[in-house]
């Protein structure tokens, strides 16, 4: 992969523009309506079907957080399956490269984005709170919900399925964004914009630097010079 530095600052001026137009608005602009729109839709809803209310409560238990890494996982066993020794160590390098990259990228966006702000289910008040119907563990609030870590996890997998899996992967894993992304909307402990524009505009700023240069693909080298057990698979060939 050589480094394509047009598309790269294209993305990462998409990325930014994406941010200003939230950020730099009174009150964030249009953003605000929409956030408090769908907060409020689906927080109406709490309170009228007891079927949703323990819909949102499931899918925001930590142990559903273990299913999206299932259904990561699941999709990367799809490609893994099909290959032999060499291509299963490296589909296993490029999940090792993919959280790495997560890391880094989180981390600077937490503390590079100059945002701080509660989640809408602690920023309105009269409003329902799921753990307060249901007293059962949820995650239905955050102090610091700007941007959305869970959702930016999901859309850097996304990005490195499209890099090294292709356009099939890459459907199947804006999917998977979808529906383990967006239950933190409906319980109110994200707002939309904490995904749709924190989540989104921090890969776009970072993670071209890491899949649209040689970055990515050197790191693989690397691990795989590096991690033990490539000796005993030369051996066994």
């Amino acid at each position: 992969m050589k480094t394509r530095l047009p598309q790269i600052l294209l993305l990462n001026a998409a990325g930014l523009a994406l941010f200003l137009s939230w950020y730099l608005p009174v009150n964030h602009g249009f953003w605000f309506p929409l956030d408090s729109g769908i907060f409020h839709f689906f927080n109406q809803e709490l309170g009228k079907s007891q079927a949703f209310l323990w819909f949102v409560a499931i899918t925001n238990n930590r142990a559903f957080d273990g299913c999206s890494l299932l259904a990561m996982g699941c999709l990367m066993l799809s490609f893994w399956l099909k290959e032999d020794a060499t291509g299963r160590r490296r589909i296993m390098i490029v999940g090792l490269v993919m959280l790495l990259a997560a890391v880094v990228i989180n981390q600077l966006a937490q503390h590079l984005m100059p945002v701080k702000r509660a989640s809408p289910s602690l920023y309105f008040p009269n409003i329902y709170r799921v753990s307060e119907l249901l007293h059962i563990p949820t995650k239905d609030a955050s102090k610091d919900s700007f941007p959305g870590d869970h959702g930016m996890m999901l859309l850097i997998f996304s990005a490195f399925m499209l890099r090294y899996f292709g356009k099939k992967a890459f459907s199947i894993a804006l999917v998977i964004v979808v529906i383990f992304a967006f239950p933190r909307v409906m319980i109110g402990a994200h707002w939309l914009t904490d995904i749709a524009v924190g989540s989104l505009s921090a890969v776009l700023m970072g993670l071209p630097w890491v899949l649209m240069t040689p970055l990515s693909d050197r790191l693989i080298a690397v691990f795989d010079r590096y991690l033990p057990g490539k000796k005993q698979q030369t051996s066994n060939k």
